[in-house]
């Protein structure tokens, strides 16, 4: 794959109405548009198309086959900066702000808006990742078993991603078991799975940069009738919204289609955040879905789908999927089967 970064600067280049240049110093963004992978390097793209990098000592080796022009500085937006420059009011700090001087013009995230739909080579690293968060879990099944502990879940599929190519995980993998389900953003302890119990895995793995994003919830052996009943309502709830992913459709209509499901079942104040958020180059980035999200998807746009039905002291269900919007109908990229699991 060669991905065309002159390309990208000039479709930015092509967004800066009223500005003669923008100095990009996101570190995820200064990748997206040069390639260069670094936590302190600045991209200074003129309203041409040209542009100019700089980086420090530490990485500027790195910026010799990337086709464009680099130097070498230790304050990397001082370098570029120059009165009627747009900056990235979103990212920059205040303090870098006032070192840059006057004339600064602060823009809306244009980077960000480029980077929602994504080009082929984009969508087959998404694949990737996918396909390795899929077999990771598989290769780890058996050991999700009465007696182990979450911690020891987590570091065990973490590792497995990793010998199966992933750069590292997408993010700090959550393991929940029992009541700790119903905690969406649970951290693993060293509390040990008990039969009985729903246990929420939500994982995924990093590959070149980009991260895929999953979640499932299986069971330890027999489980109560309302562990049932809340697996069963999240599984139609996140087909739902599967379902109403389309491009055209608008953020908070997708979400409603899930919810709603949730809704007349009774648990309404039992799905606490949102249906799903972007994802490529950052674990969450737009577009996102929620009740009060705004605009319309785009074709070729990876986004999760994770619905929730969360019980304080109980537990809790989510499913979890990263998708495509496809005009024919969403690709689905996370292929592990919703049904529920019984181990």
């Amino acid at each position: 794959m060669t991905t065309d970064f002159a390309q990208r600067r000039a479709n930015l280049a092509a967004l800066l109405a009223g500005a003669d240049a923008i100095l990009v110093t996101k570190p995820v963004n200064v990748r997206y548009l040069t390639g260069l992978d670094s936590s302190n390097a600045a991209v200074l793209v003129r309203a041409d198309g040209t542009a100019r990098l700089a980086t420090d000592s530490r990485y500027i080796e790195m910026t010799r086959d990337l086709g464009i022009d680099a130097v070498e500085a230790s304050d990397v937006a001082r370098e570029l900066a120059t009165p009627g420059v747009g900056i990235e009011a979103a990212h920059m700090t205040v303090a870098v702000f006032n070192r840059l001087g006057e004339g600064i013009v602060p823009l809306e995230p244009l980077v960000e808006r480029l980077r929602v739909v994504k080009d082929d080579d984009e969508i087959e690293l998404l694949r990737t990742a996918c396909a390795i968060s899929d077999q990771a879990f598989a290769d780890i099944s058996a050991a999700i078993r009465p007696g182990v502990t979450e911690r020891e879940i987590a570091r065990v599929l973490e590792a497995r991603m990793v010998e199966l190519g992933a750069d590292k995980p997408a993010f700090e993998s959550i393991v929940a078991g029992g009541e700790n389900g119903s905690i969406p953003h649970h951290s693993p302890t060293d509390r040990e799975l008990r039969a009985g119990d729903l246990v929420t895995l939500d994982f995924g793995a990093q590959y070149r940069g980009y991260h895929a994003d999953m979640t499932r919830t299986v069971a330890l052996g027999r489980i109560a009738d309302w562990q049932r009943e809340i697996y069963d309502l999240v599984r139609a709830a996140q087909r739902a919204g599967r379902e109403a992913l389309r491009p055209g459709a608008e953020a908070a209509g997708i979400d409603a289609a899930s919810r709603s499901v949730i809704e007349r079942a009774g648990h309404a104040e039992h799905f606490r955040h949102g249906l799903g958020h972007g994802v490529g180059l950052e674990i969450h980035e737009e577009p996102f879905l929620g009740p009060s999200r705004t605009g319309r998807l785009e074709d070729r746009v990876p986004i999760t789908v994770e619905p929730g039905v969360y019980l304080q002291g109980r537990g809790g269900v989510r499913i979890e999927d990263t998708l495509v919007t496809r005009e024919g109908g969403a690709e689905l990229l996370t292929k592990t089967t919703k049904e529920l699991l019984v181990l």
